[in-house]
């Protein structure tokens, strides 16, 4: 409970600022969007169904998750289940089944999907997930897709945007973070991962593209390989686990560090909010007081960013 109150207090002091701020600059004069970006794990996915279903329920989630879209594994890539959607529309979730002529859903593919969506949505969109490429390529006024604009070599971000948008990052303190997602691989694997994954592998083929980059494929491909063989190798099951926990923490951390870069070199004004506690709160208190703490200190600020956003 200490290190919740304590993080409590500086989550509310971080609010008491951000609320003194101006809304987002916007470079152009377009459609609005509602961007919520942050690494794996954050909360991105429960927050807009949250916005939406309780706030603005004329909006729908677009999905910018680039292992989400491929469709199949739904434990393994952590899709939000139906009944958690809370009968709000989500779009590019587990959409696109790759083939042979077609085996990657492009940035460019993206960008091409997600705009036709916003010009027909009935309200203001929200552009969901962590995948940062995706967010740039649907977001940046000028993007090319021949430059990887996160390599280090490369940046020279563009700071126009082709919609006025609300960008809004989800962020939590690193420790806490990969202790959450650590939890989060053993939910899944009670949830049946495990079978799901060699299921897959049953049936998959030759392909190695799409779903073949999920976290949790390469990882368990050889200690399912015992399993087909009637053989059981609890050693190779639980490096396994540790790889799929340590690869999630090392995703998290570099999703991270890409939105610094856009907020630093790229000069995005990005509103920030805090989730730290809300996690811990998670891991640490019963249900009540974890969705309290939720409440007070991610959906309440996160819905007078947003409304501070549409009145502009």
């Amino acid at each position: 409970m200490n290190r919740i109150l304590f993080f409590a207090q500086k989550a509310q002091s971080s609010l008491c600022s951000s609320y003194r701020k101006t809304p987002s600059k916007c470079f152009s004069a377009g459609e609005k969007l509602i961007v919520i970006m942050g690494p794996t794990g954050c909360g991105k996915t429960e927050l807009s169904v949250d916005l939406i279903s309780r706030f603005f329920p004329t909006s729908e989630i677009i999905n910018a998750d680039k292992i989400q879209i491929y469709r199949g594994l739904d434990i393994t890539t952590n899709k939000i289940p139906i009944h958690d959607r809370k009968n709000v529309r989500h779009h590019l979730l587990g959409d696109f089944a790759p083939s042979e002529s077609r085996p990657e859903f492009t940035a460019s593919d993206f960008r091409d999907s997600a705009s036709q969506i916003v010009t027909s949505a009935r309200g203001v969109p929200f552009l969901v997930g962590g995948s940062n490429s995706y967010i740039y390529a649907m977001v940046a006024k000028d993007f090319d897709p021949k430059i990887a604009v996160f390599d280090e070599l490369n940046g020279g971000f563009c700071r126009e945007l082709r919609y006025r948008c609300c960008l809004l990052w989800v962020d939590v303190c690193l420790p806490v973070l990969n202790e959450w997602i650590e939890k989060r691989v053993d939910e899944m694997l009670e949830l049946g991962m495990w079978d799901e994954l060699k299921q897959h592998f049953r049936n998959r083929g030759n392909t190695k593209y799409g779903l073949e980059k999920a976290i949790g494929v390469a990882e368990f491909e050889e200690f399912l390989s015992y399993d087909y063989e009637g053989g059981e190798d609890r050693a190779a099951y639980e490096k396994a686990i540790i790889s799929i926990k340590e690869n999630t923490c090392r995703l998290a951390e570099n999703q991270r560090r890409k939105i610094v870069r856009l907020r630093d070199e790229g000069g995005w004004d990005l509103r920030k909010v805090d989730g730290t506690t809300a996690l811990m709160a998670k891991m640490d208190c019963d249900g009540r007081m974890a969705a309290e703490v939720w409440e007070t200190l991610v959906v309440k600020p996160s819905v007078k960013i947003v409304r501070d956003f549409l009145k502009g």
